[in-house]
């Protein structure tokens, strides 16, 4: 059993800087999208990637149903859409996105996005890890967005 607190492990946790996405997809023509940095590489060949979803995340629930999903990684101009994303019931009314193969929502002008067909959900405390291996995949030079410390940023990068 672990002595660590929510507190202590979301204060340490929150030293790990990360990218910011969106995570989408396409239920009964309804459209659904979450904010996640919760998002990782999980394999090159095939390539496959993997995204945390709340168990409570309408997002979430849609992809369990539909079997795919879209991972759109924002650019650091990309914070307003972030935080709206952020909020739950957030529609696509203000911002633009065609519609991927599938269906899932690719935003407009983020620096990636990945088109991904479910192939395993794993229950992980008040998560679902959902595992996807990506079928389409295109991208755009530029810096991400940052997420640290409870708050968006953008990268520095030196060399």
């Amino acid at each position: 059993m672990s002595t660590v607190t929510s507190e202590e492990y979301r204060d340490l946790i929150g030293r790990f800087a990360s990218g910011v996405t969106v995570v989408t997809t396409v239920s009964d023509g309804v459209p659904y999208g979450t904010t996640a940095s919760s998002v990782t590489s999980v394999s090159l060949d095939p390539p496959m990637l993997l995204v945390c979803m709340n168990r409570a995340s309408a997002t979430g629930r849609a992809i369990s149903a539909t079997g795919h999903f879209a991972v759109n990684i924002l650019a650091e101009d990309q914070s307003a859409l972030s935080r709206h994303f952020a909020r739950q019931g957030s529609t696509f009314d203000t911002y633009r996105f065609r519609p991927g193969g599938r269906g899932a929502p690719v935003l407009a002008g983020v620096l990636a996005s990945f088109e991904c067909r479910v192939t395993d959900e794993v229950a992980a405390g008040t998560h679902v890890v959902v595992v996807g291996e990506v079928e389409e995949a295109v991208g755009r030079a530029g810096l991400p967005l940052a997420y640290f410390r409870g708050r968006l940023g953008r990268l520095s990068v030196g060399d």
